[in-house]
């Protein structure tokens, strides 16, 4: 018999996390050999344990679970993340897979479908849920049918174009302050201006430019 997919959970709820370690460790193929509350402490238990996979909340104390996957994935490269979350709007779904998730499940997916995700990604698959599979047809399609109509993005200056890659990278406002070294303010200021230049109205309008544009690129 082959060996197990080791697995860590990370998530700030200890009852999920229970939930979760009673429903998979019910699987023949699967081991949980780690637990994390904190995104911090998911980066730092992935280093020291190697799992195959990691089941990743987004929402906990610390660094969120976006930016815990990139640290994870810029580490551990060989390590899956897949997304478990009761997040499925936009801006969520496509920070995760621009982090380096595998996978995104909701945490309202029936217990075969996570199984499924997490074999999915431990073979180096992607596993995109069903409810949210048409995302990524309609972002291509708004990508193909914008692409022509939409400002330049050289319309911007070179540290707009800056500001606006790492608010694609969920980057917070103070985070991108502390990246650049300047102020808060001074980041605020940037982000209406690209906003204003770009006609866009929110954060997951600026993500999306941001991948039509190549600023970043979900396939890193």
């Amino acid at each position: 018999m082959a060996d197990p997919i080791r697995l860590l959970l990370a998530d700030d709820h200890a009852v999920v996390r229970s939930g979760l370690r009673l429903l998979l460790e019910s699987q023949p193929d699967m081991a949980i050999i780690g637990e994390a509350e904190t995104g911090e402490e998911a980066v730092r238990r992935t280093a020291e344990l190697r799992p195959d996979v990691v089941l990743m909340d987004i929402e906990m104390p610390g660094i969120n679970g976006i930016e815990a996957t990139r640290r994870i994935k810029g580490q551990s490269p060989a390590t899956a993340v897949l997304a478990l979350t009761m997040y499925e709007d936009d801006q969520y779904f496509f920070e995760m897979l621009r982090a380096g998730a595998a996978g995104y499940v909701p945490k309202r997916a029936a217990p075969d479908e996570l199984a499924s995700a997490i074999r999915a990604v431990s073979r180096g698959d992607v596993f995109i849920h069903p409810s949210l599979a048409g995302r990524l047809v309609q972002d291509y399609l708004l990508r193909r049918d914008t692409d022509e109509q939409e400002p330049p993005i050289d319309d911007l200056t070179p540290r707009e174009q800056e500001v606006l890659t790492l608010i694609a990278e969920g980057l917070s406002n103070g985070e991108i302050a502390e990246r650049l070294v300047i102020s808060i303010k001074t980041v605020d200021r940037h982000r209406e201006n690209i906003m204003r230049k770009l006609n866009l109205h929110n954060r997951v309008d600026l993500v999306k430019y941001a991948l039509r544009k190549g600023l970043i690129d979900l396939e890193e």
